[in-house]
């Protein structure tokens, strides 16, 4: 199946013509519009070069916030209040983090300058949102999204010391409950949150669950 190339209008095909990995269109631009568009959609950009590529995979990776798990010895850390967690406080410097820190496995990073400086114009406009850890005045963990309705769509987190972004993210889905965010959009597996209780489900379960919830 042919891949769809975006113009300037603002339209994304049907999820469903997407690839089997979940690759659905390429091309665009990462305008506020745009992006908001494609996350009311269950889309998101996820690119590590010029071009713009958009995924809607099938199964789809989620958290719900009441299935938080905490293991014991992050109960620890949280007790010994070694971390301060703050939201939005140094949502440039999360996402600054995110874009530098280099992580096992991966080669360079899918956030370039262009994706920067949409997510904090997303910011600035009030949906994107960044959670921060801080150990002695300094950021050491944090990770930043998109918030819609009832729904948070991670992006990507970041640690520079042991247990920091967990810390950071079990504090955030903590807040968010309370603040009445039933789903929490993963995008795709990671080990580290199945650990921290996210799980797969059909997209078109994730589909109806995000019209239900924006």
């Amino acid at each position: 199946m042919p891949l769809f190339s975006l113009g300037q209008s603002l339209v994304f095909p049907p999820v469903y013509l997407s690839e089997p990995d979940g690759l659905l269109a390429m091309g665009g631009d990462l305008s506020t519009d745009r992006l908001l568009l494609a996350y009311r959609s269950g889309i998101f950009p996820w690119y590590d070069g010029t071009t713009p590529l958009w995924w809607c995979p099938d199964p789809r990776f989620v958290l719900y916030p009441n299935e938080l798990k905490v293991s014991d010895s992050m109960r620890q850390v949280i007790r010994r209040n070694r971390f301060s967690f703050t939201v939005n406080k140094d949502f440039s410097g999360v996402i600054s983090n995110c874009k530098t820190t280099a992580r096992k496995g991966q080669d360079g990073t899918w956030i370039t300058d262009e994706v920067k400086a949409a997510y904090i114009r997303l910011h600035q406009h009030g949906h994107a949102h960044s959670a921060e850890a801080w150990l002695d005045d300094q950021l050491v963990g944090g990770l930043y999204g998109i918030r819609m309705g009832k729904v948070f769509f991670g992006e990507s987190m970041f640690s520079l010391a042991a247990n920091a972004s967990k810390f950071a993210f079990i504090k955030y889905v903590q807040q968010l409950q309370s603040e009445g965010v039933a789903l929490i959009d993963c995008q795709v597996y990671t080990a580290h949150l199945e650990s921290l209780g996210a799980r797969m489900i059909s997209r078109t379960s994730f589909l109806e669950q995000l019209q239900q919830l924006l």
